[in-house]
């Protein structure tokens, strides 16, 4: 699954490895080909978003944050 209002370079497919949970924020490394691409997002998203360690998501890269999908 692609989001093709994002540009395709921006987007990266992979499974979630770790997730660092913090009362506010949450840390989320996610395995991608490219290598292992961290996002921070808010752990309220964490959990409306059904996020674990190996769930396959997107992670889309904008040139300040990176921003989870689920699959």
């Amino acid at each position: 699954m692609a989001i093709h209002a994002v540009n395709v370079r921006n987007q990266f497919k992979g499974r979630i490895k770790e997730i660092i949970s913090g009362p506010v924020v949450s840390e989320v490394d996610v395995e991608t080909p490219a290598g292992i691409v961290t996002a921070v997002i808010t752990s309220r998203s964490v959990q409306e978003l059904g996020l674990a360690p190996g769930s396959e998501v997107l992670a889309l890269v904008k040139s300040t944050d990176v921003a989870l999908a689920k699959i």
